[in-house]
């Protein structure tokens, strides 16, 4: 009973958490923009957090071990709470653009902020598919390998390329410009955890020097 229950529990936290910092600030549940992108997020992430949670219970274990008190290293920790806060200030922002009109967002580009989002979140459940170690945290498990190939034969960090793409695509889908302007310090905080990841993974996931001579990039193909 114990595996049905964690990954539903999970599921609707998201989505508490989402309603939460989207009704609260635009002032009303008649934000049907809302209503599609907790849909979306909901369509995306249920379905393999359930299925982790039945038939990987490892995975969604590392998964959903997270937070800044599960991070062992200082730095982490600040990521952490950085990643949060740029969230919940991405949310809180389109809401409030929302509410009091700052800027209109065309349907159409409503409709491609949400394919921004789904695919965001398709393409991070595929990175937990292809690399099962994964983790919410920076850890390094026993017998841990280097995957080097699918995703992260493009650039070493897939998970952090796609949640990149996410919260582009969550202004947009919100009807927010002025959302937009939270990517500043979300492209900020996720090089900073990048930086101090590799830090750890050079010194203990064997092979991982090597790799990022074959991988060059880190997030973006021919940037960074």
């Amino acid at each position: 009973m114990k595996r049905w229950i964690q990954p539903i529990v999970a599921s609707l936290s998201g989505l508490v958490f989402f309603g939460a910092v989207l009704f609260g600030p635009a002032g009303t549940f008649d934000y049907w923009q809302a209503w599609v992108f907790i849909a979306v997020y909901a369509v995306m992430s249920t379905g393999p957090t359930v299925y982790w949670g039945l038939r990987k219970p490892e995975v969604l274990r590392r998964r959903m071990r997270s937070g800044p008190i599960a991070e062992t290293r200082p730095a982490q920790k600040v990521a952490t709470v950085g990643i949060v806060t740029t969230v919940v200030a991405v949310c809180i922002v389109s809401a409030l653009d929302h509410r009091f009109g700052w800027s209109h967002v065309p349907i159409p580009m409503v409709v491609v902020g949400n394919i921004l989002v789904a695919a965001g979140l398709g393409m991070a459940l595929m990175v937990v598919n292809q690399n099962e170690y994964a983790a919410a945290t920076i850890t390094v498990e026993a017998q841990q390998p280097v995957i080097s190939t699918g995703l992260y034969g493009v650039v070493r960090h897939p998970m952090y390329a796609f949640a990149s793409l996410m919260i582009v695509g969550m202004p947009l889908a919100l009807d927010s410009y002025w959302g937009l302007v939270t990517l500043v310090p979300a492209v900020a905080v996720f090089a900073f955890r990048i930086i101090d990841e590799e830090k750890l993974l050079r010194q203990e996931l064997t092979g991982y020097g090597e790799y990022t001579h074959k991988v060059r990039y880190r997030l973006v193909p021919g940037v960074w």
